[in-house]
């Protein structure tokens, strides 16, 4: 070989290096933790995450056996775009809810690129908080458990989230993320603690995945869109939401969200879109909910777009949300009211293009009754109860 092929080898050798890299490990015990429930361990994950940053290779967080205190935390702006948390841990919050009641997010993920959560349970200790709001005490607003905020290719899999002291998790501003086999826990009772929330991102999927909470299962703010929900348990909970929408003047719309083979036990709601009796500029379109079952569930199939808690800041009483192109289909079960299938639509901007194909879904082993107001649509196939479109 001469002497200019050697040369050509070595620039390619060396610059194939990064990829050629062995993944490096750091173990949060090696950088302080304490896995004994109450020693502060911020410090280390935040020291580990530094490190796994100036990694020119990948890297993995792990977290062994253990139970670690952690106070509120943001992991952020990180050049290495391959990093993993492998937790065979719980992270536990403090239990005095003022310490980050007010931190907005308990563990929070800000401008990162290619994160993966790879098992682990986060308990939000959250019981305390819970109880301060139902008391009608004046209460910090409380922290979501785990937040991602302007974040792209993101896998969080195998995660259980237990007792937040608010939301579990929430997915804000992100590009292409996936959330698989989690598991969500948190009283029926317990206020404000949506399973997963949507806003502002595209192409986000939630597969196998059981929520049982106190609020929405899955909540779908403005500006989401892509998204692709499949085999997922809900209950109790108050069902899967689109919404609430239109509470801006200007916001951006919800399109293309599947929602298929998911069952609802003895949950709030089913499907609902749900809208601000209030002018705005945002949509609901292009949303498919298929292969459904519902088990004593209240209101099954559900549209409001009159939502104005305590008859406050709705002028007129009138949503501005215009919702279309939403098909039922294959959805079955029992509903705990006699009113299964409610579409109550806006007067100012009728729903449009509203589609159930095969239907079934009784009260008390007789069939259910529906109500229409301001929607236009059609059906087809087996439909009980009766349409009202």
């Amino acid at each position: 070989m001469g002497f200019n092929s050697m040369i050509l080898v070595f620039i390619v050798v060396v610059g194939l290096c990064p990829y050629w890299a062995a993944a490096v490990t750091y173990n949060v015990v090696n950088l302080g933790a304490k896995g004994d429930g109450k020693t502060d361990s911020t410090k280390a994950f935040l020291h580990a995450w530094a490190a796994a940053c100036a990694s020119a290779s990948p890297a993995t967080i792990y977290v062994p056996p253990g139970r670690y205190f952690l106070r509120n935390a943001v992991f952020s702006g990180c050049k290495n775009h391959a990093i993993t948390f492998r937790i065979d841990a719980t992270l536990v919050a403090p239990a005095d809810y003022r310490v980050i009641g007010n931190a907005g997010n308990w563990l929070a993920f800000e401008d990162v690129t290619g994160v993966s959560i790879l098992g682990g349970i986060l308990d939000g200790q959250g019981t305390g908080l819970w109880a301060c709001k139902n008391s009608g005490k004046s209460c910090p607003s409380g922290a979501t458990t785990l937040g991602f905020t302007n974040s792209n290719n993101i896998l969080i899999s195998g995660l259980t989230s237990l007792n937040s002291q608010k939301f579990h998790i929430v997915i804000n501003g992100c590009q292409n993320v996936k959330l698989q086999g989690v598991r969500v826990s948190a009283s029926g009772d317990s206020p404000n603690t949506d399973g997963i929330h949507v806003q502002l991102s595209s192409g986000v999927t939630i597969l196998d995945t059981k929520i049982k909470t106190g609020d929405d299962c899955v909540s779908i703010g403005p500006g989401a869109s892509n998204l692709w929900i499949e085999n997922v348990a809900c209950g109790p909970g108050h069902g899967i939401s689109v919404g609430s929408l239109g509470k801006e003047l200007k916001e951006a719309g919800v399109q293309n969200v599947t929602v298929k083979t998911v069952t609802f036990t003895g949950s709030q709601n089913g499907v609902r879109i749900k809208s601000w009796a209030r002018a705005s500029s945002g949509f609901a379109r292009g949303i498919l909910f298929q292969h459904i079952l519902m088990v004593d569930v209240q209101n099954p199939i559900l549209i409001d777009q009159n939502y104005c808690p305590d008859n406050k800041n709705c002028p007129g009483q009138v949503s501005g949300v215009k919702v279309s192109d939403v098909t039922y289909q294959d959805i079955h079960g029992t509903s705990a009211t006699e009113v299964a299938v409610k579409f109550d639509c806006s007067s100012k901007n009728p729903c449009s293009g509203i589609n159930l194909k095969d239907v079934k879904l009784t009260y008390k082993n007789k069939a259910a009754e529906a109500s229409c107001a301001n929607a236009d649509g059609k059906a087809s196939g087996f439909i009980e109860p009766e349409s009202c479109l």
